[in-house]
């Protein structure tokens, strides 16, 4: 997961709408069953996938009244916790 990616995401979504974003995820997901696809191109939709949740999950602590550099700190240190286990 890289932040500015997911802050640019979560601009995007305070822009326009959560939703493209969660319809972005399902033609990726659905994108990841096509059997003729490189391990290294599996790995760059799901770094965009991670990103994308990322981005929903900062949005969804921003809409419970985090400000939004808190919001995507936290975020990035749940996610740094989580891998240090």
């Amino acid at each position: 997961m890289k932040l500015p990616v997911i802050k640019h995401l979560t601009n995007f979504i305070e822009e326009n709408d959560q939703d493209y974003v969660l319809e972005t995820i399902e033609t990726l997901e659905a994108l990841t069953e096509v059997p003729s696809l490189k391990d290294e191109e599996l790995d760059v939709i799901g770094e965009l996938i991670s990103n994308l949740y990322g981005a929903v999950e900062v949005d969804k602590m921003i809409k419970e009244g985090t400000p939004k550099k808190e919001a995507l700190n936290n975020f990035m240190k749940r996610v740094l916790g989580s891998i240090d286990q």
